[in-house]
């Protein structure tokens, strides 16, 4: 096929496994949505076809893929993470068996390149640095290969608005832009660092801005999710940046609010903080793993010892941010009462919606390269899950040196206190008593989705499905239109996000019973023989 001639691209993003922390349902149910988050990492590859190709775009989360979509297309491409896998793998027989060729890229492929094996093309690494080199191959009349990008070489700042327009905002809660790539940090578990390396690489100016405005002129309000993995990592820059967002909010009329991803000392910042308020973010996800400094210094996290994490998010609060905390179980030297200790950790800091997973070994890391060579990592720890879970289920993929049932009891225990009813209810109560919200937001922007709902249908919709959290839940409410009335929109997201929450919790902690019974029938020791008595 000659570079002049034109190709039909099918853009195939993976469905996630079914039963994560992340996919909220329910939440989405309430607001019309079919989905979490909008694909970024597809359409952001659309945008870096020869635009002479047609390109249709189908997210298997929201649609289904049709025998109409597969005759029309001249090659697929498909790919993504880890929870992808599985249906990664079904969408690449699917092509298969229709001789469609199929080119695989994206964050699992690119760390267990062996397992994408039937795919036609592997494109693995940054699709800025190794893109043009495939669509050089195809159009050459190259069939099949690997084509491998330079690590940590690729220049973000050519990277082109993500193709938006193939988006159908309805379908999603929010949306997602980039900012940066990289974290400066080691953290032993982390795959970012294999992945994008420590010294972030971040976008101009001008590249967020466009972004943003092509965003707005098609219509979308409301939540925007900078997706970076630190979007501190490089203070500097960022600094310099936010200015600019801000005076971008304050020239459209702030239709959009921003939510993030960085590590805790951002509290150390009383300029950023300032600086991420003004501009407009409203949440930020914290990797706090662990409030025990003896276990941080083990996971290589030593950033997270050198402060009171308490008053370290309690301060975020005070800036405006709700914080969603990110907590491990299963590290080589826990104690004991890890369950209680981390459960009272969630509870003083205030965290309503606290992501509780169990330790999972990721491809390529420092811990799976440990593990391998301690002899202690499980085969077949590089297959993703294929019939729903995550690392809340299908977490420790290596042998634990504690007892793995004593593992597995923690994590039980944790859950069973944090999402309890009444025990979420009462950090909803800490944080509205916290958290300083600008008197400005306190209405979605307008167009926004979340308008849909008001607290009376919401609380309407609680009392239904879940009546065990309708006291509790309106005590909550009733003091923070009374006390805080700035932060009760905020509140009431929260309380949407539990229709999700505790039932998701009970499941987790139905199949960890049932990981328990197996573990104890596997090894009757003292402990697991105790265990037997007692449901005997």
């Amino acid at each position: 096929m000659g570079s002049k001639h034109t190709c039909r691209v099918l853009l195939i993003y993976p469905r996630f496994v079914s039963e994560t922390f992340w996919n909220f349902a329910e939440a989405c149910e309430l607001m019309g949505a079919r989905y979490p988050v909008a694909p970024l990492g597809l359409i952001t590859v659309a945008a870096m076809l020869p635009s002479h190709w047609e390109v249709r775009f189908v997210d298997r989360n929201t649609e289904e893929l049709t025998e109409a979509d597969l005759d029309w297309a001249d090659m697929a491409m498909t790919g993504g993470m880890l929870p992808q896998q599985a249906d990664s793998l079904a969408v690449i027989e699917l092509c298969r068996k229709r001789n469609l060729p199929v080119v695989v890229g994206g964050p699992d492929p690119t760390s267990s390149p062996h397992i994408y094996d039937r795919a036609d093309f592997r494109v693995l690494g940054e699709a800025e640095g190794i893109l043009s080199e495939f669509i050089a191959a195809w159009n050459a009349g190259t069939r099949t290969g690997t084509f491998t990008a330079p690590k940590f070489q690729a220049d973000v700042t050519s990277s082109p608005i993500p193709r938006f327009d193939l988006i159908k905002f309805e379908r999603y809660l929010y949306v997602g832009v980039q900012y940066s790539r990289g974290c400066p940090f080691t953290c032993e578990f982390c795959d970012i660092i294999e992945l994008y390396g420590r010294l972030p690489r971040t976008k101009t100016t001008p590249q967020i801005l466009a972004e943003l405005d092509r965003l707005y002129a098609l219509g979308h309000r409301g939540h925007v999710d900078f997706v970076d993995d630190n979007l501190i990592g490089n203070k500097k820059a960022l600094k310099q940046f936010l200015p600019s967002l801000k005076a971008w909010q304050e020239e459209h009329d702030y239709p959009f609010e921003f939510s993030t991803e960085a590590s805790v000392n951002l509290s150390d910042d009383d300029e950023l903080l300032r600086m991420m308020r003004e501009a407009g973010f409203f949440a930020v996800f914290v990797g706090i793993e662990s409030p025990d400094p003896e276990t941080l210094v083990l996971m290589k996290k030593k950033q997270n010892t050198r402060r009171n994490l308490v008053d370290s998010i309690h301060k975020i609060y005070r800036a405006g941010m709700f914080v969603t905390g990110g907590f491990i179980i299963g590290f080589d030297n826990e104690k004991t009462n890890v369950g209680d200790s981390l459960a009272e950790f969630i509870e003083l800091s205030a965290i309503p919606v606290a992501m509780v997973g169990l330790l999972y070994a990721l491809p390529n890391t420092q811990l799976t390269r440990r593990l391998i060579k301690e002899g202690r990592l499980h085969a077949n720890h590089d297959v993703g899950p294929v019939h729903g879970g995550d690392q809340c289920t299908d977490g420790i993929n290596f042998d634990t040196k504690r007892p793995l049932g004593d593992v597995l009891r923690d994590y039980k225990r944790v859950l069973q206190r944090i999402y309890e009813p009444a025990a979420y209810a009462a950090r909803l109560q800490r944080l509205a008593s916290l958290l300083d919200r600008p008197k400005s937001r306190r209405d979605v922007p307008a167009g926004d989705p979340r308008g849909k709902v008001d607290a009376m249908q919401l609380m309407q919709r609680i009392v239904t499905r879940l009546p065990e959290a309708r006291e509790p839940f309106l005590r909550v409410l009733k003091t923070c239109v009374r006390d805080n009335p700035d932060a009760a929109r905020i509140i009431i997201g929260l309380m949407a996000m539990y229709l999700h929450l505790g039932p998701f919790s009970r499941r987790v902690i139905a199949a960890i019973d049932r990981r328990i019974e197996a573990d104890v029938v596997a090894h009757p020791g003292p402990v697991a023989m105790a265990d037997t008595a007692a449901t005997a």
